[in-house]
């Protein structure tokens, strides 16, 4: 089944051909919380061109699922990976949450119907506009 998947789609972790490249040039960088795999490619003359950096999710491919600290190393904004420079959040930075738009623990302001609410009325100064 899962090399079906990996055959099929791209969104179910990775792909034969992400599979394959990963083997013949992916260089293991760390694993995150999530399960996450980072890589980064083997380059013969380091420093020359941005080496190439990816991540390999673990089950649906989701880039919300990548915390700050991997985020920062996968867009080249610190050359030095979360788990060679033991990584701690900031004290104002939150902890990381995947988004959720779409699912059931989506935001629903009050009054959406998307949870079976009625719609606020409208406050008692409020004239709607009409053409003339």
């Amino acid at each position: 089944m899962r090399l079906l998947k990996q055959f099929f789609t791209w969104w179910n972790g990775e792909t034969l051909a992400t599979r394959f490249y990963t083997w013949r040039k992916g260089n293991y960088v760390g694993q995150d919380d999530l399960g996450n795999r980072y890589y980064k490619a083997k380059s013969a003359v380091p420093g020359s061109i941005p080496e190439r950096r990816w991540v390999i999710y673990k089950g649906y491919s989701e880039g919300s699922q990548v915390g700050p600290g991997w985020h920062g190393w996968l867009h080249h904004r610190t050359d030095v990976a979360p788990p060679q420079e033991n990584y701690v959040p900031r004290e104002w930075q939150k902890p990381h949450e995947e988004n959720l738009t779409g699912t059931a623990g989506a935001y629903h302001p009050p009054g959406s119907i998307a949870v079976g609410g009625k719609p606020v009325k409208a406050a008692a100064d409020y004239q709607a506009w009409k053409p003339q």
